[in-house]
C-alpha cells in the first residue's frame, strides 16, 4: 500500500493530473453547511486542501479566518493564482499530522480517503488536538466498504461511529442528498462535535 505520508507521492500526483478528485468548485454539501453561517469569524482549517474551492468559496464569503493546507506545493501555487491576495501566512505547506494550532472549524473534503486506512486513528486524535472546544469538523466521508485498494479508501457509517465516538459527539450522519452525479449514493455527509 502507498505511503500517503511521502511528499514527493502527492507532487507526483499533481504534476501527472492524477487528480480524480478534484471536481473544480465547491461540492453541494459543504456550500449548503457554509451557506448557513452566519459568524464569518470563526477560524477555520481545510487540510488535504488540494485546489480548495471551498477556501477560495469561503473567502469570498467574507470569511476571512481561513487556512488552508496541503501537503503538495502545486495545488497552494494554483490557490494562489485564483486568490493572488489571500494571505500567505494562513497558506501552509506541511504534514497534516505535524499541524500544531486551533480552529473552531474544520472542513473535511476527500482528506480522509486519500489516507492509508492505518492512520485513521491519527486522524481523529489530530481532530481533537486542532479544534478548540466545542470544536467542528464538517464534511463528507465515502460510504462503501473499505477496500485494499486505494486513495480513495471507503468505509461504512458504523466504522466512522466507532472510530471517533470517544473524542467527538456525533452530530449528524446521514446519506448526502446533493452530491454531485459521481458520488451520488456514495457519500455521508456528517458533523462532529469535539469532547472536552
Amino acid at each position: 500500500m502507498i505511503n500517503q505520508l511521502n511528499k514527493s507521492y502527492w507532487e507526483n500526483r499533481y504534476k501527472n493530473n492524477q487528480i480524480g478528485w478534484n471536481i473544480g468548485y465547491i461540492s453541494t454539501p459543504l456550500k449548503t453547511y457554509i451557506d448557513q453561517i452566519k459568524d464569518k469569524s470563526l477560524k477555520i482549517l481545510i487540510p488535504g486542501a488540494g485546489n480548495s474551492y471551498e477556501a477560495e468559496y469561503l473567502w469570498n464569503q467574507g470569511f476571512k479566518n481561513v487556512y488552508v493546507l496541503d501537503f503538495a506545493h502545486q495545488p497552494i501555487d494554483n490557490f494562489i493564482n485564483r486568490l493572488p491576495h489571500f494571505p500567505k501566512n494562513q497558506l501552509i505547506n506541511a504534514n497534516f499530522f505535524d499541524l500544531d494550532n486551533s480552529f473552531d472549524l474544520i472542513f473535511e473534503q476527500t482528506f480522509f480517503c486519500a489516507l492509508n486506512p492505518i492512520l485513521r486513528k491519527r486522524y481523529v486524535e489530530q481532530m481533537h488536538q486542532l479544534l478548540k472546544p466545542k470544536g467542528k469538523l464538517v464534511g463528507l466521508f465515502f460510504n462503501f466498504e473499505l477496500t485494499e485498494a486505494g486513495p480513495p479508501f471507503g468505509g461504512t457509517k458504523s466504522e466512522y461511529k466507532l472510530l471517533f465516538h470517544s473524542k467527538f459527539y456525533l452530530k449528524v450522519s446521514e446519506p448526502s442528498i446533493n452530491s454531485i452525479k459521481e458520488r451520488q449514493g456514495k457519500e455521508l455527509f456528517f458533523i462532529f462535535e469535539k469532547k472536552s
